[in-house]
């Protein structure tokens, strides 16, 4: 056994455990991690209990508006992603105006209730059609693009499991909160959406950490691209100096030929007395 079969297992489980460490990094920073979960639930939470206190809902939608964009400005000046931040700026702000015009403080939630229902029949119908939505948007994260689905069959297992229990989740939220909305009051809907604003989240990340955890690898197309790139680079880099040295119609070789047949020549001329 040479040394190189002996490290080969060791090398296999770094790298497994790489594409795990790297899978793990994906999914928080896809779905926001714990710091979008707090972008996405005070908010909510300001709003409701102001209303609860005071019974005004322009105070608690302004204040409501106001911490979100103070929480999108702290990530601003720490340098960091805004891409979670502006949708809760823009989730409450359409809450915030929509409750304020109608007068009805449960409006400041339905837009977030409508983004969360069409977000679980998304789930539920790439599911079906053989897209699993976590699979296209964690794919490109971890460098496999959408390799899973024809070469990874494992894989497009675990992201269609991953997307069904998303659609599914989701879907059992809309079902507590929309009844609510039609028959409940403001205050009721509001704590009952703070309560169902993290756990779910947590359960659907957990699931789809469980089902990839158990998984294949993703293929890296990333750098199987760069190995073919560098390899056809190297074939061009050689291929002038073979045709050089093959080619009878390069300059160098049509010399030679006219010397040579000028020697043939002169080998064939009789001998002068």
């Amino acid at each position: 056994m040479t040394p190189d079969d002996k490290t080969t297992p060791t090398g296999h489980r770094a790298a497994a455990a790489d594409s795990r460490a790297a899978a793990d990094t994906a999914l928080l920073e896809a779905f926001g991690g714990v710091r979008g979960m707090v972008d996405t639930t005070v908010p909510g939470l300001v709003f409701v209990l102001l209303y609860t206190i005071k019974r005004d809902i322009h105070l608690a939608a302004i204040a409501a508006l106001g911490l979100t964009v103070l929480l999108g400005l702290a990530r601003l000046v720490r340098k960091e992603t805004l891409k979670h931040a502006f949708s809760g700026v823009f989730g409450v702000a359409f809450g915030a105006v929509f409750a304020m015009m109608s007068g009805d403080a449960k409006n400041f939630y339905l837009p977030g209730m409508l983004y969360t229902l069409g977000l679980a029949v998304a789930y539920v119908l790439s599911a079906l059609f053989r897209y699993p939505l976590i699979g296209v948007l964690l794919g490109p994260m971890l460098k496999e693009n959408l390799s899973w689905r024809t070469r990874n069959p494992g894989r497009f297992r675990a992201y269609t499991r991953a997307t069904w229990a998303w659609g599914l989740i989701l879907l059992a939220k809309s079902a507590v909160l929309f009844p609510l909305y039609w028959w409940g009051d403001a205050t009721q809907l509001g704590w009952v959406k703070v309560a169902l604003g993290i756990p779910p989240f947590l359960l659907c990340v957990y699931l789809t950490w469980i089902f990839l955890a158990k998984a294949p690898p993703p293929i890296d197309v990333i750098a199987e691209m760069e190995a073919e790139e560098k390899a056809e680079r190297e074939r061009e880099r050689r291929t002038p100096d073979a045709g050089q040295a093959t080619d009878p119609l390069l300059p160098g070789w049509t010399d030679r030929i006219v010397s040579e047949a000028g020697t043939e020549s002169a080998d064939r001329q009789p001998p002068r007395h």
